[in-house]
């Protein structure tokens, strides 16, 4: 299959595999980049050395294109897109920020710029600062969301720019694959479906969990305080939200969800951790190796599109 992100970074399927934070590592971003996606090394909350070792694990696993996802509210930032720059992946996606200032040093890298956006304004000014492509993110993805949703992005993003379009936020099969590619995406960021793939190393409780929720077990958190967060029901989010609509000082409740990501997806606490995870839960079945889950994503997006011409 052929799009504008295919061809942007020379892989055979427009899927990324999302950069979550504790989970993405080298050896699930290089089954995704060997089965013909691009996967995304998360560098959240990590070191300059660990990325480092995680992006020469990746180039031993693979021969392929694959690219890290940089937080920008990061204190160390700069040494993480040093060593980006420095080690010459095949592409960055950088969010909770602004990445603008660094767009020369990518350039120069030879590093292709792929910002996270919410909102059309913000889609224009990078474009127009040189990104080579975006991803916009629905409030249908795990984790820190924005406002709008998915299909609201889309039908108000797409159209305004001129660059390749990656839309993420509830895609977890091929017939949402399918479905961004009518309407103009270049290509689909997909996290949570990934969680299930073998070589994540993301706790297997949390796995388990995944597997067992329901599609209404999707809660977001801290939404009254600015800080909305998706993830799955449980202790934590019950308490958090019950005390969040009893109007606790917004100090107390960022303590209360501080390091709560990395005790579900690391430690394995799934009642007392935050299981970040999209709202597309019905779809997480079982865990399989990460070509396995490509494939099938792939086979359904074609049968979708091939049926398409019939409803006409």
């Amino acid at each position: 299959m052929t799009t504008r992100l295919t061809q942007l970074l020379g892989i055979q399927y427009p899927i990324l595999q999302g950069g979550m934070a504790w989970v993405s590592e080298a050896r699930l971003a290089a089954a995704v980049s060997e089965a013909g996606g691009a996967g995304i090394i998360a560098s959240g909350g990590r070191s300059a050395e660990w990325l480092e070792e995680q992006i020469s694990e990746a180039r031993r696993l693979t021969n392929k294109p694959f690219g890290v996802n940089v937080q920008l509210m990061a204190a160390n930032k700069d040494e993480l897109v040093e060593v980006v720059c420095r080690e010459k992946v095949a592409f960055v996606t950088l969010g909770a920020g602004n990445p603008v200032p660094f767009f020369e040093r990518l350039k120069e890298a030879g590093v292709k710029k792929i910002p996270v956006v919410p909102n059309v304004k913000l889609a224009k000014r990078v474009e127009a600062a040189g990104a080579d492509a975006i991803v916009v993110e629905g409030m249908e993805a795990g984790g820190h969301i924005g406002v709008l949703t998915t299909m609201a992005l889309m039908t108000q993003v797409i159209p305004e720019v001129s660059l390749p379009v990656i839309v993420a936020g509830g895609f977890a099969d091929g017939r949402g694959l399918a479905a961004a590619l009518v309407m103009g995406a270049a290509g689909v960021q997909i996290g949570t479906r990934f969680m299930l793939a073998e070589e994540c190393a993301v706790h297997p409780n949390f796995k388990q969990r995944l597997i067992e929720a329901a599609d209404t077990d999707s809660v977001v958190t801290g939404q009254t305080i600015g800080h909305a967060v998706r993830g799955v029901r449980n202790q934590f989010t019950d308490m958090f939200i019950s005390m969040e609509y009893k109007h606790h000082p917004k100090e107390e409740l960022e303590k209360l969800a501080t390091g709560t990501n990395r005790k579900a997806a690391v430690d394995g606490d799934v009642e007392q951790g935050m299981v970040q995870a999209g709202q597309s839960l019905l779809p997480l079945k079982r865990v399989q190796p990460a070509a396995e889950i490509v494939n099938e994503i792939m086979e359904d997006a074609k049968a979708a599109l091939q049926q398409a011409p019939s409803l006409l």
